[in-house]
């Protein structure tokens, strides 16, 4: 098997729910949003690619009719062209597979978020959502990439994320041949939380995903997870040396490929006129220290401790009252799911006590933006003292890579040792358990009390290792490993 992309008359086919761009009902389209696909646009624009994904606006299902179903090309201007298929499913089965399964549902497995006290009840309305909401969509998205592989030889398939387990189990029926490779860009969980689903619907999750030839996550500690469930929970023979798992007469290669950013492309923005505009109110606000976050609104993202330990901040050194602005822009998140519409409710209570409790006429010890603004989140980048990343579990955070990359004031980054970012930016960064609040605290402190020196120091270890890898040698390195585990097969 040869797997080139440019070099290949055979595309490679990218498939994930959420597309490179989003239509309205104008026939206009903005890029689409999240880590994923800025990970997977450049791979798109570089490589003779087919990306299928889910039609999410009606601006979407109006561009698949123009299209009568078939692939269409997208001219995005600024980051060249690719061939994009939009799939439409049912409503229903759509709202039952987003909103009811893949989240709340797995994200939860996946981040550890479940009270288990409390919540799931698994009942049949969850194990419908399964049947009638997930597996549809899913089997859409199969029958889409069977569609664009007929009569391509030896095929090759990249899968993306949680929301397409039961994928590869499909197109690997129907065309044995094909060479599946899936990524998950969230966390993979200890089996203990996975027992949370009901057995049959694990087991079918489970063997979807070990239908493929590879499956990658960010982290070393991600990748053993995945091993312990499945020898675990699937009774499966694995070598945790070698990351193989023996399913059915294959072996599954499981492989770690950290996320990297396009560092120049963030340093473009961040020399733009619209950042500079930011920029300058920001300045003409700002008073000795700026605390940053910038999250979306998600209960992963653990805002409301971050807001807490900058309260008992405030509390126990009175010295930094009307010195330090915590600057936190939020993107809201799911608000469809009544969890995540609570939570942002409960951001906002938090955030209004802790104003009053520490605000003066003339000062608001934080300052929350409730909006998904690049330009804005960039111009506080460049001019924090301190970054906050203290979320409870995240599969890698762009963000903590993303600030140091552009901040002038050598800022120290307060990083979770939750996240995937930890295991690259670790040494570099204050580490910290993200529901120790004392712990966040003391962090705070440090960071804002550290000497220049150490300052500097820590900035610089941290851009040195944010920029040793960029996007295309995370997708060469996966594509390394296609075109080798295909020779061993061959």
């Amino acid at each position: 098997m040869t797997v080139t992309g440019g070099e290949s008359d055979r595309p490679l086919i990218l498939v994930s729910n959420r597309g490179p761009v989003t239509y309205d009902d104008e026939g206009g389209f903005k890029r689409g949003t999240g880590g994923l696909v800025t990970a997977l646009t450049g791979l798109a624009v570089h490589r003779d690619v087919i990306w299928i994904a889910s039609a999410l606006t009606g601006g979407d299902k109006q561009r698949v009719a123009e299209a009568d179903g078939k692939s269409f090309e997208v001219d995005t201007a600024g980051e060249g062209t690719f061939q994009v298929r939009m799939v439409v499913s049912d409503d229903d089965a759509y709202d039952r597979f987003y909103n009811i399964f893949a989240n709340p549902m797995l994200w939860f497995i996946q981040h550890y978020l479940w009270d288990l006290s409390n919540a799931p009840d698994v009942r049949r309305h969850e194990i419908e959502a399964f049947e009638f909401g997930y597996n549809v969509v899913n089997e859409d998205l199969a029958k889409a990439v069977v569609e664009e592989i007929e009569g391509v030889e030896e095929p090759v398939v990249m899968v993306h994320d949680y929301h397409l387990y039961t994928l590869p189990g499909l197109i690997r029926k129907a065309r044995p041949d094909a060479f599946l490779h899936h990524f998950v860009h969230i966390p993979w969980t200890q089996p203990d939380a996975w027992r949370v689903l009901p057995r049959g619907v694990r087991t079918e999750i489970y063997e979807g995903l070990l239908a493929n030839d590879i499956i990658g996550f960010h982290t070393r500690s991600y990748r053993w997870n995945f091993l312990q469930c499945c020898r675990d929970l699937m009774d499966l023979d694995v070598d945790f040396n070698e990351g193989i798992v023996k399913f059915e007469d294959r072996e599954v290669w499981v492989r770690a490929y950290p996320l990297p950013i396009d560092a120049d492309a963030i340093r473009r923005v961040a020399q733009s006129e619209r950042v500079a505009e930011f920029e300058a109110e920001l300045l003409r606000r700002r008073r000795e220290h700026i605390v940053l976050r910038v999250d979306r609104a998600d209960l992963s993202k653990n805002v409301l401790r971050g807001f807490t330990a900058f309260d008992l901040f405030l509390e126990q050194h009175p010295e930094f009252r009307e010195k330090v602005t915590f600057v936190a822009q939020l993107m809201p998140s799911r608000t469809d799911v009544p969890e995540y519409a609570e939570y942002l409710e409960r951001i906002e209570a938090i955030v209004a006590v802790v104003n009053h409790r520490h605000g003066t006429p003339d000062w608001m010890p934080i300052q929350l933006k409730l909006k998904d603004d690049l330009e804005d989140a960039v111009a506080a980048y460049k001019n924090y003292d301190v970054l906050l990343v203290n979320a409870m579990f995240d599969g890698m955070n762009l963000v903590a890579k993303e600030g140091p990359m552009v901040n002038e004031r050598h800022g120290v980054s307060i990083l979770s040792e939750n996240t995937g970012a930890h295991e690259e930016l670790g040494e570099y960064a204050l580490s910290v358990n993200p529901f120790d609040i004392q712990e966040l605290a003391d962090s705070i402190h440090a960071a804002l009390t550290m000497a220049p020196a150490e300052r500097e120091r820590r900035a610089r270890g941290l851009q040195e290792i944010i920029t040793s890898r960029n996007p295309g040698d995370w997708i060469d390195d996966q594509i390394a490993d296609i075109r080798k585990k295909a020779g061993v097969e061959a």
